[in-house]
């Protein structure tokens, strides 16, 4: 009689099972593809309503081309997210310092162009890396540590520049990321490359994780003998360091630099970070899904700028996904735990 009962409750249970197995497919499969499935349906949709744009090749380089700079930022503000530091503001502006920087020091100062540059890096890592000093051998917030040294990265950008454009780099510089390959500039397989190898490092070696362990819990990952505080500072670090290479290869790519210009970059920049995490790993930060939810913000604002929308529409729609991906963020997070 047990027997009876026990392969019965066995072939329930094996029924039940199977019966919920299309669906939990369709969950982990829209769980992390759905947004690339909005994405080429957007496409669609553009293409149907304005063909002569979309299916136009600069409208392809622009996307894919044009987006390394929030590539770039993006993957700054990851190192330090990924080990649970929310969040560095300062990104954009170590960014946009460093830009600003390297075409100050050769045209108005005419120091020669690779040691300017080398310098621009340097200042910027040197940035992140009092950012981790304050936040984790002081303990200040991570928030207004950044926010303070953002404003204080700003000013100093400002000042260099006296508010002003500033270009006339060597075109033997510029050529480090204008050179085109297959129709896409440098910095954009740049940029792949560093998304790319972000992703190997947090999936396949034991310092990516040991930064994703901290950034899930510190307390246990002290414990289990990884050098917590070495790699929050680490974090700070590699975010100056990806910002200061970010920001002279946009100087290099545009011949000069705008002190402000960095500042628009901040929207988008947390809207495709928190966007990524509802693709390939849901609820988790990675670099491959912020660098698809990156060439997805910028296929939406292009697209409805075809359609006749105001400039401003940009901001709105980066606003409006920022909302969208912070809940989802949220959401998929709390599954995932």
């Amino acid at each position: 009689m047990t027997d009876t009962k026990t392969v019965t409750t066995e072939t329930v249970s094996v029924a039940a099972a199977r019966a919920a197995q299309p669906r939990s497919r369709f969950g982990w499969a829209s769980s992390r593809f759905a947004v690339i499935a909005v994405w080429v349906l957007l496409i669609g949709i553009f293409m149907v309503l304005r063909p002569q744009n979309m299916f136009h090749a600069g409208t392809w380089a622009s996307i894919f081309g044009g987006q390394s700079d929030l590539v770039f930022l993006a993957a700054g503000l990851l190192c330090t997210i990924i080990v649970g530091e929310f969040v560095d503001m300062s990104v954009a502006s170590n960014f946009g310092l460093a830009s600003i920087l390297v075409v100050v020091l050769t045209v108005n100062n005419g120091w020669n162009v690779w040691l300017a540059a080398l310098t621009a890096i340097v200042i910027s890592t040197l940035a992140g890396l009092v950012n981790g000093l304050l936040v984790v051998r002081l303990g200040v917030n991570t928030i207004v540590v950044t926010l303070g040294m953002g404003t204080v990265l700003l000013g100093c950008a400002s000042w260099a520049s006296n508010l002003q454009p500033v270009s006339g780099l060597p075109a033997e510089f510029t050529r480090i990321a204008t050179y085109t390959i297959g129709g896409l500039p440098t910095t954009f397989y740049l940029a792949l490359i560093l998304m790319l190898g972000f992703a190997y490092l947090l999936q396949f070696t034991p310092l990516g994780r040991n930064m994703r362990f901290v950034g899930e819990n510190r307390e246990v990952s002290r414990l289990a003998g990884v050098r917590v505080n070495r790699i929050r500072i680490g974090a700070f670090v590699s975010a100056g360091v990806i910002a200061g290479i970010g920001g002279v290869l946009s100087a290099a790519y545009f011949g000069g630099a705008e002190a402000m210009t960095s500042q628009t970059y901040l929207l988008p920049m947390f809207a495709a970070t928190f966007l990524g995490t509802a693709i390939f790993q849901p609820g988790r930060f990675n670099p491959l899904g912020t660098l698809v939810a990156v060439y997805f913000l910028a296929t939406g604002v292009l697209g409805l700028k075809f359609l006749g929308a105001s400039p401003a529409i940009s901001n709105i729609f980066y606003g409006g996904v920022l909302v969208i991906a912070v809940s989802l963020s949220t959401v998929l997070h709390r599954r995932a735990r």
